[in-house]
């Protein structure tokens, strides 16, 4: 059980990371809590024990405010869970710096300079360190291109500061697999979005995710059919190139719908 702890959640408003907090919030385990996000005013009927703050992750502004507010409240943080993250679902066909920008701001540079600012935070004390992947940081597919380069980024990211990192943090990096979050029913510009197989629900990655840290675990695979579909994959390409050319046909039957509908419009 994780208890009597100090936390910061960030993401904190909808899908995994709601989950998250709806567990470690729980009076019993007798937590102290930041949950941060843009959107964080649509969270109701939490304790005390729970700060919501509204901060943008994807600026360099947000993530020192965030960490300002923790020192005010905290005197250390015990347990930091980068969680924030959102995907594009697109054909990756245009010209658009800033929309590239924006998602790498958020998913990936504030995850890689909140590293930074809680390691000087802890200053030599012990911490844990928790990233939200992806599953799309191992495979690609058709219709993330930018997000899944996001959590490539992430992926490798991790890999070089499990070494370089001080004994005082643990960090541990979790994979969900597609979960159902409200991104799938509004979709990108309000058009629905097919899920990818396998479906989780937000609520099983949030149990794998204390499970995980609570157990001090490198990583986390929320999804008991991801690994083995891995490993098949890669020692059976046909199988791979079968999945991905399902989900491309699922990329393009979403762009047919939302051409339709614009033109409705």
């Amino acid at each position: 059980m994780i208890a009597n702890r100090t936390i910061v959640i960030t993401g904190a408003s909808s899908g995994i990371g709601k989950s998250i907090l709806e567990m470690l919030a729980a009076k019993e385990n007798h937590n102290r809590i930041i949950a941060a996000s843009r959107s964080i005013q649509k969270l109701t009927g939490f304790d005390e024990n729970v700060t919501l703050f509204p901060c943008d992750l994807s600026t360099r502004e947000g993530v020192d405010a965030l960490f300002e507010k923790a020192a005010e409240q905290f005197e250390k943080i015990d347990v930091l869970i980068c969680n924030a993250g959102a995907p594009y679902y697109e054909r990756y066909d245009y010209e658009d710096w800033d929309r590239i920008e924006k998602i790498f701001s958020l998913n990936t540079f504030s995850c890689m300079y909140s590293y930074s600012k809680y390691l000087n935070h802890l200053n030599g004390r012990e911490g844990h360190l928790v990233y939200t992947i992806s599953a799309m940081g191992e495979m690609a597919l058709p219709g993330y291109a930018l997000y899944a380069s996001t959590k490539f980024a992430m992926k490798g990211f991790q890999q070089a500061i499990r070494i370089e990192s001080p004994k005082n943090l643990k960090i541990t990096c979790v994979y969900p697999v597609s979960t159902k979050t409200n991104f799938f029913e509004v979709g990108d510009a309000g058009h629905k979005v097919e899920q990818p197989f396998p479906v989780q629900t937000a609520e099983a990655v949030a149990k794998a995710t204390v499970r995980g840290i609570e157990r001090g675990r490198k990583q986390v695979y929320p999804c008991p059919v991801y690994l083995p579909s891995r490993f098949l994959m890669n020692v059976l390409p046909p199988v791979r190139a079968l999945y991905l050319r399902s989900q491309h046909r699922m990329l393009l039957r979403f762009l047919e719908r939302k051409q339709n509908d614009e033109k409705r419009v």
